[in-house]
């Protein structure tokens, strides 16, 4: 990506403009300009390529123009990378705009394409802007969002429990900190049962990936991250339909990793933990059957209603032990339940907190850069649908509604009511294509949420 953005002022003009100053602009370009404008019938939307009227350089590029309804947005200028020519362009826009137009424009050169034997890199323009640190910042959203994109992307039998292990540990090395992992029977040992009873049935060990960054002296940030690696839905199976993109079902861990390049890479002034339960809900004699009880890493039993709502299981041994620290706020990312996405559809996620301070900062950080996030209520009287007969605890709900509320609830039982929360429930793909999205991963959140840790914590 550092080749496409650069810091510098050469290159073919490239100005982009909104529409409604756009009849402004032409009135103030030569009659030459003018009249090419008028002569190929350019409305004053989208992209529009100048030729040279300048005696001995006739024909070649002079300028490009791109008009959108809203530059400030993050993905107005999504598709512009792909849509020049070939070259090197100068960005000419007003200063507020840059910012989002830098993040346009890497993140619209994002391609997945690892797995086409016939596919040959397209050869992109680069753009130069003259302040430093809008390319840095650009560079580094736009590498945390590709990320988050290509663990998403990846097939499961190249995305299993120890793949997330090695991109974790790719972190560490790039960044600094610690990382541990606790592996299969370990997990037993060590007392995290749930996470173990989820992920024994598959070849793949479960694990619990657990690394640090930073000074101890800061405030401490705890990541939590659901990375059910493919999700059959274990002796409950799923139909095909819906087991069909279940590789994307580790897409909390994958948004919690590029949340955690983010903060490592801004160098923000942090203690960050970082805990991913990482596992297979995979079908064979020793899985996890519906009536089990569970015992887990809290002490509260669960007994197992749907093998299929395995996601809060994970997550809730990885919750407990995120308590033991005592952090100033704790955040996880699950891709938990399609109640969300029929609640808020699949491209506005939905979030829950027991802070409202925090809640309303991380709303407004995401309205400001066009990462949008919807705060949802943890309903409590919906507790009553977890009673078991013979446990502390079902593991979903009694009934089929408000499931996304009800997954909360659950896992707000191993929070203390003390600890700042914020449960993010994702869709992690995007299911239809987008300026700047592509169908396929997607980071949802991570960008509100590190915007408002920046403004907190710089």
């Amino acid at each position: 990506m550092n080749s496409l953005l650069n810091v510098g002022n050469t290159g073919t003009p490239l100005t982009i403009l909104e529409k409604s100053t756009y009849a402004q602009w032409l009135k103030s370009q030569n009659q030459s300009a003018q009249n090419w404008l008028e002569k190929t019938s350019y409305q004053g939307e989208g992209l529009a390529l100048l030729p040279s009227f300048s005696v001995g350089t006739e024909g070649s590029l002079s300028q490009a123009i791109f008009v959108v309804d809203d530059a400030s947005h993050y993905f107005s200028c999504g598709n512009l990378i792909t849509q020049l020519p070939l070259g090197q362009y100068k960005l000419e826009a007003t200063p507020e705009h840059q910012q989002a137009i830098c993040f346009a424009w890497l993140i619209g050169a994002y391609q997945f394409s690892s797995y086409k034997t016939d596919h040959k890199e397209k050869k992109l323009p680069s753009l130069t802007v003259e302040e430093p640190t809008l390319v840095s910042n650009a560079i580094k959203y736009a590498e945390a969002t590709a990320l988050v994109r290509d663990l998403v992307n990846t097939p499961a039998a190249d995305m299993m429990p120890e793949n997330l292990g090695d991109t974790a540990q790719s972190l560490v090395d790039s960044f600094g900190g610690k990382l541990s992992q606790i592996i299969g029977d370990d997990l037993l040992t060590q007392n995290y049962p749930t996470i173990h009873a989820v992920g024994r049935a598959s070849a793949n060990q479960p694990r619990l990936i657990d690394f640090t960054w930073g000074n101890k002296q800061h405030p401490q940030i705890t990541l939590v991250g659901k990375g059910v690696c493919f999700d059959s839905g274990g002796l409950d199976l799923k139909p095909s339909a819906g087991m069909r993109n279940m590789k994307k079902d580790m897409g909390g861990a994958a948004h919690v990793l590029g949340l955690a390049r983010l903060i490592m890479s801004h160098d923000l002034p942090i203690y960050l933990r970082v805990l991913i339960p990482a596992v297979e809900n995979a079908v064979s004699s020793n899985a996890m059957r519906p009536g089990d009880v569970i015992t887990t890493r809290k002490g509260l039993t669960v007994e197992i209603d749907n093998t299929d709502a395995e996601g809060r299981l994970v997550l809730c041994d990885a919750l407990a032990e995120a308590e033991n620290d005592k952090p100033d706020l704790i955040i996880d990312f699950a891709t938990l339940t399609g109640a969300m996405r029929v609640a808020l559809g699949t491209e506005l996620p939905g979030f829950f907190s027991t802070n409202d301070e925090i809640a309303e900062g991380i709303t407004n950080a995401g309205s400001k850069i066009n990462d949008p996030v919807w705060r949802m209520p943890l309903y409590q009287p919906y507790n009553d649908l977890f009673k078991s007969s013979i446990a502390d605890m079902t593991n979903c709900s009694s009934g089929p509604f408000g499931g996304a509320i009800t997954a909360a609830l659950y896992l707000q039982k191993f929070i203390s009511k003390e600890t700042n929360w914020v449960h993010f429930d994702v869709m992690a793909f995007n299911v239809r294509p987008l300026s700047g999205r592509p169908l396929g991963g997607e980071a949802f959140g991570i960008r509100a949420v590190f915007d408002y840790l920046q403004i907190k914590y710089n």
